[in-house]
């Protein structure tokens, strides 16, 4: 499958797909495909409609920009790509109106750009380990697990890494019993955090700071996931460290930390203060001001929840640390935000990779491990 390294490297790119985080996919995947060198790679982009119809999509960042006033989608009336899930046949081929099928030849590797379920989540990793094809980031285990918020403090709690206190609502017992999981979720206290168990990029999450507001939030969080998590507020500074898979036999490697700090405008750092506002609202700080002893401990954390969920490529852990210099680990995001602007990049490119090395590095890593079980 691999190419003469005189060749240019086939990569796909695959982004978009069915879940609430679409549009951030987009913006990721008009990031990356500026970025690329055409001297050294073939670029092949495929997108996943909001009805999960994979296209063929054109070789153009503009359409895919998320600006205020504009989320970008994939077009699902362009020609339709048709996957392998055979290791003998590993072409794709692109199905077009009117049209004979015509095929695209193999890719060297895929670059999952997809955010949040059907697509972060192990279902996209998963249908690539079918054909053995090398791809960008964790296999079906880690992404599937650290998807899910429920399981992913279940494994972090497991490996000894403190998690902060949290309630978990599954459908049935909503359902079930309204009552008792907002009795259970009380416990916690106020304010806390509902979120759906499977989603990112804070779509779907409300801040809670009286019981009155509680069902409401919890039947917000159920529109994007019938499981819910309820997170205790944890007062501290939201610190985050990027980690990359290290090459060959050698260890994970640690970012410089990077600080999010909102300003103005949002009670906390939500869809619209991620992606929407500018620095008059939420200021990003990389290196993030951290004591050296918080700083090394956050990076040994970050290393010990990359390794405990079995991640590979990258990841980005994130912290909040408090005032008494405790350090609780919130979330591991398997596929971060992606952009230039996005923390991952900017915290790797203070510790010296820019961004597209960054994108370099994590090709080499996914060309250099081997398909099916490892």
């Amino acid at each position: 499958m691999s190419q003469p390294s005189s060749d240019p490297i086939r990569i796909a790119l695959v982004f978009g797909g069915r879940s609430s985080e679409h549009a951030v996919s987009c913006a990721t995947a008009a990031s990356v495909l500026e970025a690329l060198d055409r001297e050294r790679y073939e670029v092949v982009p495929v997108g996943i409609a909001k009805d999960g119809h994979w296209v063929l999509a054109a070789d153009d960042p503009e359409p895919l920009r998320l600006t205020p006033g504009h989320e970008p989608e994939v077009d699902g009336g362009s020609a339709s790509v048709i996957v392998p899930t055979s290791v003998t046949d590993r072409t794709l081929v692109v199905h077009e109106a009117g049209q004979p099928p015509r095929t695209l030849g193999e890719v060297d590797v895929v670059f999952p750009l997809l955010h949040g379920p059907f697509g972060e989540d192990g279902t996209l990793q998963g249908l690539l380990d079918l054909a053995d094809v090398r791809y960008v980031g964790s296999g079906v285990t880690a992404s599937a697990v650290m998807m899910d918020k429920a399981l992913m403090k279940t494994v972090l709690a497991a490996a000894g890494l403190p998690v902060g206190p949290y309630v978990v609502i599954t459908d049935r017992e909503w359902r079930r019993d309204k009552a008792a999981s907002l009795d259970a979720v009380r416990s916690l206290g106020l304010p806390v955090f509902v979120k759906p168990a499977r989603a990112g990029s804070s779509i779907g999450i409300t801040k809670v700071s009286s019981a009155e507001g509680l069902e409401a939030a919890v039947e917000a969080a159920r529109e994007h996931d019938p499981k819910v998590v309820v997170e205790a507020a944890v007062d501290g500074r939201e610190i985050e460290c990027g980690i990359l898979e290290g090459r060959g036999t050698e260890p994970p490697r640690a970012s410089e930390l990077g600080e999010c700090v909102v300003v103005a405008n949002h009670d906390f750092y939500d869809f619209e203060a991620k992606y929407l506002s500018g620095d008059d609202d939420v200021r990003l700080t990389t290196p993030a001001d951290v004591p050296p002893e918080a700083a090394r401990t956050i990076r040994e954390m970050a290393v010990e929840a990359f390794e405990a969920a079995g991640c590979e490529g990258l990841a980005r852990v994130d912290f909040f640390l408090q005032d008494d210099g405790r350090v609780v680990v919130n979330e591991v995001n398997t596929m971060p935000g992606f952009t230039p602007s996005s923390m991952f990049p900017r915290m790797w490119a203070a510790t010296g990779i820019g961004y597209s090395e960054l994108i370099d590095e994590l090709v080499a890593l996914a060309l250099e491990r081997r398909t099916g079980l490892r």
